[in-house]
């Protein structure tokens, strides 16, 4: 166990002292270096809130508990340190359950503290009062129950240290009659896990399987980006000559600049990375635990190695063959894991350095003929869109203008991106469609709601980002849908100062889900359809400033306008975009069956 070397510079109180429970919960927050909270003001913890300025942390009051989860998630992606939430006990704490399963998915070390019910009362069934724990424990890598006041600094250390160990959330628990009294106690300092690369056997078994290998293919994961790995990964790659593909929702694991990038794997992921890794006969899993909805066929490619031999490196020895069949099983860091093995192969001559130059040759043509078909793709050619693309040709949107084709939207969005941009995307049709359009160059930049798959997460997600990287351009993208559960944090990215550009596809309807009614249920659509109002007059009326577009050319300067008022202006802007209702491919083809009906009444719904 090792001291963290970027410890916060603020005094923390040396030795065993009597101080207050509130005091030993507050100086233990300071020495793990929290000086933004999220959630909202209760009086189950007062006591404490009211020291947290002289202690040098704010707390940053949302609208709904469940963004302040979403906040400290993305707050803890951005900056690599802990993201903390809290809340009033009871309703306060259960808003929070949707955004800690998220968090939980994305490996995000989130400190959930849940104030509960006084000792004195609890099982009368008092105000507010529930149980906590159970609520968190399938999302949660440990739950820290304070059982005495005088354990308040202990169990507040080690929610920390836990969270960053097993690198996902924990919940601090306490009851709210335990941050009064006087005790004696000492701050315990925070300690951090040397992980290291792995086994020596493991690593020289792989080391030997790459140095025959003729094809090989690297998966650049999350574990990748938590590891800050991807100078290591890139120079394996470049030793092997081998093509990268991002795992699903991690397109910030690997440089998009670099001639080795061919993009992200899975759900609307890069036919050059499905093309490319299909021939390989060994595949690195780096910092991934190749989830299956990160590998399931895609544009009509099944294109997954059936023979190739898997090489998985993780840092939690229960992913290594969970979910594929692996060769060898590396339990270490990411990045340690990948210098270790580019040093047993530097020197060597590796099967693969023959083929060097013409799996280059293929990289590079399989690349650009993705490229080719995303700039000739501007709409869906499914016949469910090509009449929703005839019925947008006859009708005007509100705003006076014209319906625009979702593809070359997120095309133009592309080419307009900032440097150094961080983008957050929700669930939904559309944003699914944006991940073979968002490419990044730095780590840290791109953040999904993964497994979870739970909408109203990009906002409040880019809010906790921008409140760790404030010089960062800041864009989240959502559906109209999505976008209905999240927009009025607005307000909070208003109030608090926190500038950040929101990229709305308005295209009046549930998308995902609505795809699989035209798939499945002969286009019966039940509660899929959508009529709005401007969302971007509602921006304008929550503070912010609400740009429409219903001009393909006006989309890149939009996006330019809305960066440039976020960071010279220190502005929130809504870009609402006017699109089409045509529908990528569905989310769940694999989870679905076409129906059958036995009852009579129901025959003619097939």
């Amino acid at each position: 166990m090792s001291t963290p070397e970027n410890q916060d510079t603020r005094s923390v109180v040396q030795g065993k002292q009597t101080m207050t429970p509130s005091e030993a919960f507050v100086e233990t927050l300071v020495a793990n270096g929290v000086t933004d909270m999220f959630g909202i003001m209760g009086s189950a913890f007062m006591d404490a809130m009211d020291i947290f300025a002289p202690a040098g942390i704010r707390l940053i009051p949302v609208v709904h508990e469940q963004g302040a989860a979403h906040m400290a998630d993305g707050y803890a992606r951005v900056s690599g340190r802990h993201g903390t939430v809290i809340g009033q006990n009871g309703p306060g704490i259960s808003n929070c359950v949707t955004g800690i399963a998220a968090a939980y998915w994305a490996h995000s070390p989130v400190v959930i503290v849940t104030p509960e019910a006084g000792t004195t009362g609890i099982g009368l069934g008092g105000f507010q009062e529930c149980h906590q724990l159970p609520m968190f424990q399938e999302f949660t890598k440990y739950q820290g129950h304070v059982t005495h006041p005088a354990r308040m600094a202990e169990y507040t250390g080690r929610c920390f240290d836990r969270a960053m160990a097993e690198m996902g959330p924990t919940q601090l628990n306490i009851p709210r009659d335990y941050f009064y009294g006087e005790i004696e106690c000492e701050i315990p300092q925070p300690s951090r896990v040397d992980r290291g690369p792995g086994g020596t056997k493991t690593l020289n078994e792989a080391a030997e399987l790459l140095a025959k290998a003729e094809f090989p293919v690297i998966v650049s994961g999350g574990g990748v980006v938590m590891a800050d790995g991807v100078e290591a990964c890139q120079a394996l790659a470049e030793r092997l000559g081998a093509p990268v593909v991002n795992s699903y929702q991690h397109n910030d694991s690997f440089p998009a600049s670099h001639p080795l990038w061919c993009g992200p794997l899975g759900y609307q992921g890069s036919k050059a990375g499905m093309k490319l890794i299909a021939q390989a006969d060994v595949v690195v899993a780096l910092g991934t635990r190749l989830g299956p909805f990160g590998t399931l066929p895609q544009h009509g490619l099944d294109y997954w190695p059936q023979d190739a031999k898997i090489i998985q490196i993780d840092a939690d020895h229960k992913m290594l063959g969970l979910v594929k069949k692996i060769a060898v099983g590396i339990c270490g860091d990411a990045r340690e894991a990948a210098e270790a093995l580019a040093e047993r192969l530097a020197g060597r001559e590796l099967a693969c350095d023959a083929s060097k130059a013409q799996r280059a040759e293929r990289i590079a043509s399989e690349k650009a003929a993705w490229e080719r078909e995303l700039d000739e793709w501007t709409h869906e050619q499914d016949p469910f869109s090509l009449d929703a693309i005839d019925e947008a040709a006859g009708e005007t949107p509100f705003s006076g203008g014209e319906y625009l084709h979702p593809r070359q939207v997120l095309r133009e969005l592309e080419k307009a991106m900032p440097e150094d941009v961080m983008v957050s995307t929700d669930i939904g049709n559309i944003n699914a469609v944006a991940h073979s359009y968002l490419r990044f160059d730095k780590p840290r930049s791109f953040f999904a709601p993964m497994s979870f798959g739970n909408c109203g997460y990009a906002l409040p997600t880019i809010i906790g980002a921008k409140v760790a990287a404030p010089h960062r351009p800041a864009i989240a993208y959502a559906g109209d849908g999505a976008w209905g559960m999240s927009l009025m944090e607005t307000m909070t990215a208003v109030r608090h100062d926190i500038p950040v550009t929101a990229v709305v596809f308005h295209n009046r309807q549930w998308g995902a889900e609505k795809k699989n009614q035209v798939e499945f249920y002969n286009r019966r659509f039940v509660a899929g359809e959508l009529d709005n109002q401007s969302f971007a007059a509602i921006g304008r009326a929550m503070g912010a400033e609400g740009i429409t577009v219903d001009r393909l050319e006006d989309v890149g300067p939009a996006l330019k306008k809305a960066i440039d008022l976020q960071m010279t202006e220190g502005k929130t802007c809504i870009l609402e975009i006017m699109c089409t209702r045509e529908l990528g491919d569905p989310f769940r083809r694999d989870a679905l069956k076409t129906p059958v009906r036995l009852l009579e009444k129901y025959q003619d719904y097939v």
